[in-house]
Formats: structure tokens, sequence, C-alpha cells
């Protein structure tokens, strides 16, 4: 299996079960899964009310870049990288999109 596609695959599988977990929250909201492997965009989405309170939020956004794995948006208490490493990417395959180019270097994770 080609980087690409075992990296999508654990993405994926990743992703779903966060959106599954994320089910069992008393918030009164849903969160979907948005799989695009044509643009190699993942992501979760939370969407729906709470009393009068209306949520569509994006709390988690990976994108794959030159078989690099891009974390463009985190909003997890643990972090997504630490489940991306526990499945089998490599630290250094793995990119803080959402941390400026500047400090990225120090974050012990791929600069790009």
């Amino acid at each position: 299996m080609d980087t690409r596609l075992k990296y999508q695959s654990i993405i994926k599988r990743v992703l779903q079960n966060h959106a599954d977990y994320r089910a069992t929250l008393p918030d009164g909201y849903t969160s979907q899964v948005i799989f695009d492997d044509e643009r190699v965009h993942y992501l979760i989405l939370d969407i729906g009310w709470s009393d009068n309170k209306y949520l569509h939020a994006t709390p988690i956004h990976l994108s794959l870049i030159a078989d690099k794995v891009w974390i463009q948006c985190d909003e997890t208490e643990e972090g997504v990288a630490s489940d991306l490493i526990a499945a089998g990417i490599p630290k250094e395959e793995i990119v803080l999109g959402f941390r400026s180019p500047k400090i990225r270097e120090y974050t012990g994770f791929a600069v790009a």
C-alpha cells in the first residue's frame, strides 16, 4: 500500500473514532466526518442546536500535502497528532499547519 493510501486509511479511522466519541457527549450536537479523497481533506463537522444556541464548527481538519499529514485545525484536548502517531504515522510526517511556520521547527514535528 502506498503512503498516501495508508495515511488516508489511518486518518479516516482516527477521525471516525473522534466523531464516535463526540456523539456520546450530552451537548445536543452531532458530529459528522467529511472525507474528500480527491482533494485529500478530512474533517469533523459539529452541527446542531443545544437550547437556543446553534453550532456549526470544524474541530478537526486534516489534509495530505506532499505525502505529509497536515493538521490544519485541532481543537481537541489531547491533540489529534498523538492519535495519528499511535496509529502508525511517524511524527516526522505530521505538520502542525495551525502553528506559525516560524515556530514549527521547535515542535518536534515536520516543518513542511
